[in-house]
C-alpha cells in the first residue's frame, strides 16, 4: 500500500516508521527545509514542497496513492490537502488530523475527509472508557459507513449479568465484536456468558446507541 502523509513532524515521523514497520511504501511530505531530514526516517521517501499546492501533490504523484494523511499542525491545511486529494486525485481513502477541536465540525466528506482523528476526543473518550461503568462511551466514528465503535463496562445491575451473550437481543445495525475480560480477549459466542465488569465492544449505527444504553444498563440510561 503507498501512503502519503502530509506533514513531517513529529506525529507524521511516527506514522510513517509504524507503516513501514507493516511493509508500507510511504512519502513523507513537507513544506519546510528544517523538517524534511530523511535520515530521521530513511526508509521512507521525502519531498520538500507544499501539500496545499495542485503542483506539489502531482509532483508527488498522489494518483499513485491508496491512502493520504493529512497530519500537518494547521487544521486549514489538513482540510485543503484533503479535498484536494479526494476531489483533484481519486485517492481511495483520506485521514486528516484534527488540532483543535472547535474545527471538528469541518472535518467531513464535504471536505474530502474520509476520517477525522481529533486527539482531545480519543484522549477523553480513553479517559471515560477507563473510569465510567454502565455508560455507552464513543470510541471512534466510521464515517464511511455511519456507524461507530462504543464501548461499556457492563454494570452489576444490568439484567444481561449471567446471560449468554447470543442471547442478547442487540438492536438493529449493531455487532458485538468482543468482550475483554482481566486483561484477556474473549470472542462473542453465543454460549458466552456476560459478567459484571466485562468491557463490551460494538460497532453501531448512531441511532440504535440510546436503544443499545437502555437494553445493557436500563438504570444508567
Amino acid at each position: 500500500m503507498r501512503v502519503a502523509i502530509a506533514g513531517a513532524g513529529a506525529v507524521g515521523r511516527a506514522i510513517a516508521r509504524e507503516l513501514i514497520e507493516s511493509g508500507h511504501e510511504v512519502l513523507l511530505i513537507d513544506r519546510s527545509v528544517t523538517a524534511v531530514k530523511p535520515e530521521r526516517v530513511p526508509e521512507a521517501t521525502w519531498l520538500l514542497a507544499d501539500c496545499c499546492e495542485l503542483s506539489s501533490l502531482e509532483e508527488a504523484r498522489l494518483d499513485t496513492c491508496d491512502v493520504v494523511i493529512a497530519a500537518t499542525g494547521d487544521d486549514k491545511a489538513n482540510l485543503v490537502t484533503s479535498l484536494l486529494a479526494k476531489t483533484e486525485f481519486g485517492v481511495p481513502r483520506t485521514v486528516g488530523r484534527v488540532n483543535h477541536p472547535d474545527n471538528e465540525w469541518l472535518f467531513t466528506e464535504a471536505w474530502g475527509v474520509d476520517v477525522n482523528v481529533s486527539t482531545p476526543r480519543i484522549m477523553s473518550a480513553l479517559v471515560e472508557e477507563a473510569v465510567t461503568v454502565g455508560d455507552l462511551v464513543r470510541l471512534f466514528t466510521f464515517r464511511k459507513g455511519n456507524a461507530n465503535l462504543v464501548e461499556m463496562t457492563l454494570p452489576d445491575d444490568s439484567p444481561y449479568v449471567g446471560r449468554p451473550a447470543g442471547l442478547v437481543p442487540l438492536p438493529e445495525n449493531c455487532l458485538l465484536v468482543t468482550i475483554l475480560r482481566d486483561g484477556q480477549v474473549y470472542p462473542p459466542s453465543a454460549d458466552q456468558p456476560l459478567e459484571s465488569g466485562d468491557e463490551l465492544l460494538f460497532v453501531i449505527g448512531e441511532d440504535s446507541e440510546d436503544e443499545l444504553q437502555r437494553l445493557l444498563a436500563p438504570r444508567h440510561a
